[in-house]
């Protein structure tokens, strides 16, 4: 028993291996676009950062998700933050699935690349559209008489671009339309549903979507507006990049999860032949 399970270690660890050597040579290729996107991340917290400056409490807007739903409480915000949280969670796990399991549909360098060109282009017109209008935030932190409502103007440029990063996620103000809670939800659900195996994990992801959309208006995170402009507008941004990206869509097509050589790099060459020969077949199976 023990000298099976020192094996099975030893072929994990060689796939592993072999895997990350993959990986870094895609990475080799893309590490400018994965840099880019990173970078952006930051650019968009700053941005996010930079509204609630400009904020001004006043009274909650009429909204029809109001109406509809009744407020879960300050005490109870946590719930849509839990479901988001098994979201972001679950799919980051999902991209780095194949150094482990023996299935392998995917590449994890390439879905992030994909991953990050969608998020790039939905953030950056998030920016343009709540900067073009501020609308009084429904949070309960946002409000009339929080102390977190506004923030005072900053004193040197140093104050905006070193942003607290736990504070800004949880009590911005300001950043409304559109959400990007749904914004990442979307993305990582419907990447999946693209390139991933499960059916049911599919039907789950765009039902925990849903849920997530629902708790978003519960909490007072935000208007129903930012949950609908979401929807539509991820969902057509995502549409676009895949029609202007489909060098990747070979993805999805790979038998047994196995990528043509044709979309490897050529330093990657000597690492396809050990994915293809005997060796590197009795490892995985």
């Amino acid at each position: 028993m023990t000298v099976h399970l020192s094996l099975e270690a030893s072929k994990l660890w060689r796939k592993i291996c072999v895997e990350a050597s993959i990986e870094v040579s895609l990475l080799a290729g893309s590490w400018k676009y994965i840099l880019a996107g990173v970078v952006f991340q930051y650019i968009h917290g700053v941005a996010a950062q930079g509204i609630h400056y400009l904020h001004r409490p006043g009274p909650t807007l009429q909204d029809t998700g109001y109406f509809l739903l009744q407020e879960l409480g300050e005490d109870k915000a946590y719930v849509s933050e839990t479901v988001f949280s098994l979201i972001f969670f679950s799919f980051v796990l999902w991209t780095f699935h194949p150094f482990v399991y023996q299935s392998k549909r995917i590449y994890t360098v390439l879905i992030w690349c994909r991953v990050l060109a969608y998020l790039v282009a939905c953030q950056f017109l998030r920016i343009i559209t709540f900067y073009s209008t501020h609308l009084p935030g429904p949070n309960y932190h946002c409000r009339e008489g929080s102390k977190l409502a506004k923030m005072p103007p900053p004193e040197r440029l140093v104050e905006v671009l070193l942003m607290n990063f736990s504070k800004g996620v949880n009590y911005g103000c300001g950043d409304l339309i559109f959400s990007s809670h749904m914004i990442f939800s979307l993305v990582f659900t419907r990447t999946y549903h693209r390139y991933g195996m499960a059916r049911f994990i599919k039907i789950s992801a765009w039902l925990l979507c849903v849920i997530q959309s629902i708790l978003i208006l519960a909490s007072r995170k935000h208007y129903t507006v930012d949950v609908v402009v979401a929807w539509y507008t991820v969902n057509l941004v995502t549409f676009f990049i895949d029609r202007k990206l489909a060098g990747l869509h070979e993805l999805r097509e790979r038998p047994s999860g196995i990528m043509s050589p044709s979309l490897l790099p050529l330093s990657s060459k000597e690492e396809f032949q050990r994915l293809m020969n005997g060796n590197y077949m009795g490892i995985t199976h």
